[in-house]
């Protein structure tokens, strides 16, 4: 929402008194594309228009209250997330509990202190823009996981659904929701690898043959080179899926031939996540099987391929995986 000509980031002031408007501008220009509104009915004109990035909000207004503006605002998809701080002289522990309850992220008392204003502002932009930076990085890893996925013949709705299905698996066997999500967020790049697999291999349409079926399995330790070693947390712990989601239970995977707890707990969680998504998917070289034929096939790899607590996990967390399988169905 920044605006691209100037950089800089837009506030939309909202108060019905001039002397107010005068007062916020004065203190915010310079840093910031301001702009100005004399009532609710303006303002939402105006943010229908050109999304600012944060709005200051009076409170007591003619024939549409602040209140009023914010809960439309947070009704709304498009302008929900964007910050509300109230800028008013109600300045009554309950009316501040009013102005919370409605979504706003703060509630400024007049007369406003210029420091306080500048602080706030600064303060709920900064987490504007590390919510988006964020989001934005989890759209470029689902971004070239589905750029995987589809050299594959797989489709981008799988490794959203393997993703999800990861987390509640991970929450299931005792992660808190922090690192759940982490694993959630990393699941998407388990098959980055497979970019740097040659296309006739990829994509034949029959049973591979052993020389090419051992250069498919490289795809982990090329997922892993692609990956790097970087100092970000995400992309480590998607560097560990990439490496050993293809690891067995008994000893028997690939590329190192780990076995048991010796695979590290994630790459254990995504290999099910996966192939349970896989198995249960069409895919143009096979139709989906049903779930009782796959868990049925889960159950028989119980402590072959599969850890065995996990395959108990998935089969008490059913009902959660199939309902994001629900969700997440191919267009």
């Amino acid at each position: 929402m920044t605006n691209a000509t100037s950089g800089k980031e837009k506030i939309l002031i909202v108060d019905d008194e001039p002397a107010n408007l005068r007062v916020l501008k004065n203190i915010l220009q310079g840093p910031y594309q301001l702009s100005f509104a004399k009532n609710g009915a303006d303002a939402l004109k105006l943010i229908k228009k050109d999304l600012p990035d944060l709005i200051l909000l009076d409170i007591m207004m003619p024939n549409m209250s602040g209140i009023e503006v914010c809960k439309r605002l947070k009704a709304d998809e498009t302008t929900r997330m964007i910050p509300v701080i109230f800028v008013s002289a109600l300045g009554e522990e309950e009316d501040e509990a009013t102005g919370f309850a409605v979504g706003a992220v703060d509630y400024i008392s007049k007369p406003v202190s210029p420091t306080l204003v500048r602080a706030r502002v600064k303060n709920h932009l900064s987490l504007v823009n590390a919510a988006e930076l964020k989001r934005t990085r989890m759209q470029v890893i689902q971004v070239l996981g589905r750029a995987a996925e589809y050299k594959d013949n797989e489709t981008g709705m799988h490794v959203i659904r393997m993703s999800h299905y990861s987390k509640i698996l991970a929450i299931a066997y005792g992660f808190t929701e922090q690192a759940a999500e982490q694993l959630m967020h990393a699941a998407p790049m388990h098959d980055i690898g497979k970019i740097g697999i040659p296309d006739s291999i990829m994509q034949k349409p029959g049973r591979l043959t052993d020389e090419e079926f051992k250069i498919m399995q490289q795809h982990p330790e090329i997922g892993a080179e692609i990956l790097g070693d970087c100092d970000s947390d995400l992309l480590r712990l998607a560097r560990t899926i990439a490496l050993t989601h293809h690891e067995k239970w008994d000893g028997s995977g690939y590329p190192n031939r780990l076995a048991g707890e010796a695979i590290p707990i994630e790459g254990r969680i995504v290999a099910l996540a996966d192939v349970f998504d896989a198995l249960t998917s069409k895919r143009p070289y096979k139709d989906a099987w049903s779930v009782e034929k796959t868990m049925a096939l889960i159950h028989e790899q119980k402590g072959l391929h599969f850890d065995p607590e996990l395959v108990d996990l998935l089969t008490e967390n059913l009902d959660k995986i199939l309902a994001i399988k629900a969700q997440w169905q191919e267009s």
